[in-house]
């Protein structure tokens, strides 16, 4: 994601880099750069130069720092405004009202059916809302049976109006349905055509005046750019939605929706979704994003993930197994299956400043633990509690049951070793300071 806007953006800086001072040429030179490279990353020019010439006037503005160098602070000037023109802070979605209603629309192949069920688990797990799906969609064959699929893994129910083949009644008889059996959000997914038509257009304006939405989300595919951007117009300019959902953004994506939409119909962008995995969805953070875009990673998402799998109470009866030195693969393995829990690796790498360019052309397989499980659920109940027992022939017939060799069950066991050590030396270095903390005079 941005992986080319990124690079382009970096290629800009580097004229500042050396300089002694911000002058008008040396920012004309850069800023002549990142506007070409927004127009590369599919920007509509007119919002391209606007975004330009708002970063000159308050680069020239600045007083210059001798402790900030004029390229650190042309970044900081550029990031900014990045995260301005994409919104400036993070909007969420209405929930008042019991049923609060949201609406979904875009056109067929957007990911409306899917990100409809990531909506519902997202705002089940976080705001704890009991929410019902709603399949409008009668047109789709698959559309209904899709839903279905998406809910009952997602564990929410879907309503589907039985024979009933008319959306806007089914819209109402889902709220009404809602209201009697308890359930304190409505999520419906509407139908989608290849292209904007009047049909289409008209019966979600009807659907939306049947119900009353507290919001109206207007889904779009992030890889097709400056259309994403026109297909948002015309659906605002009939719907008045609230706001925006960019999905596909694990895919190729050149990054001019994300960077346009808000400035083109000047409503936010909600919510952004990358990969099918129902758990793939993320509440929209301008300057975060902002952060990615120029290459500074994105550490607090990567904490928000972490701290969605974190137990508390497992945490401390983890660190008591440290500190007497019995850490052993059952709890490795527990705490692969939390990272898998967090998202895509190449994903989870880019939060890390510097990484995402560092792994950019290394392919990294969700599946990259693969092999580690196969190891580990290979050894016996006995040899993973107790790794000391893993002698030569033990770990030849590991190696054979996992399908992988010797060399690797040897790397991954001397990986184990050496992980064990440092958790305990760090656990060990923690009771250390808080004794040294209760110590008279400390």
């Amino acid at each position: 994601m941005f992986d080319n806007l990124t690079d382009r953006l970096e290629q800009a800086f580097r004229l500042l880099k050396g300089q002694g001072m911000i002058t008008e040429i040396n920012v004309a030179e850069t800023l002549k750069d990142v506007r070409r490279a927004l127009l590369d990353a599919d920007v509509n020019y007119r919002i391209a130069k606007s975004f330009t010439d708002q970063v000159k006037e308050k680069a020239l503005g600045q007083k210059i720092l001798t402790a900030v160098k004029p390229g650190q602070m042309m970044v900081k000037i550029v990031h900014d405004e990045l995260a301005e023109l994409m919104g400036g802070q993070m909007e969420d979605v209405d929930l008042k009202g019991n049923p609060a209603v949201i609406l979904i629309a875009g056109l067929q192949g957007s990911g409306k059916t899917t990100f409809s069920a990531k909506l519902a688990r997202h705002l089940k797990s976080k705001k704890g809302r009991n929410p019902l799906l709603v399949a409008g969609d009668v047109y789709r064959p698959a559309a209904i049976e899709q839903l279905k699929v998406l809910g009952e893994q997602a564990g929410i129910p879907v309503y589907t109006g039985e024979d009933n083949k008319n959306p806007v009644k089914i819209a109402r008889a889902a709220v009404r349905h809602a209201r009697q059996q308890g359930y304190n959000l409505v999520i419906i997914d509407t139908a989608g055509r290849l292209a904007i038509d009047q049909e289409m257009m008209d019966e979600i304006a009807a659907i939306k005046k049947e119900v009353n939405p507290n919001e109206t989300l207007f889904v779009v595919d992030a890889m097709t750019g400056q259309d994403a951007v026109n297909t948002a117009r015309e659906f605002n300019n009939r719907l008045d939605y609230e706001g925006v959902v960019l999905t596909k953004l694990d895919g190729d994506t050149r990054g001019g929706a994300a960077l346009s939409i808000r400035a083109e119909v000047n409503k936010p962008i909600k919510f952004v979704s990358a990969g099918e995995k129902l758990d793939a969805l993320d509440v929209f953070h301008p300057d975060r994003m902002a952060d990615r875009i120029l290459g500074m990673g994105d550490i607090v998402s990567l904490v928000e993930r972490a701290q969605e799998q974190y137990d508390t109470a497992e945490a401390r009866k983890m660190t008591k197994k440290i500190a007497k030195n019995q850490f052993n693969f059952n709890d490795f393995l527990s705490q692969v299956q939390q990272i898998k829990k967090m998202g895509n690796f190449k994903d989870l790498a880019g939060m890390i400043p510097g990484m995402g360019k560092a792994l950019k052309n290394i392919d990294m397989d969700d599946n990259a633990f693969r092999g580690v499980e196969a190891i580990i659920q290979s050894m016996t109940p006995e040899e993973r509690e107790n790794p000391g027992l893993l002698n030569g022939s033990r770990r030849k017939r590991i190696a054979e049951g996992s399908g992988t060799s010797i060399q690797e069950v040897n790397r991954l066991v001397k990986q184990f070793e050496d992980t064990r050590k440092l958790m305990r030396s760090m656990t060990q270095g923690k009771k250390m300071g808080k004794m040294m903390g209760k110590m008279p005079g400390m």
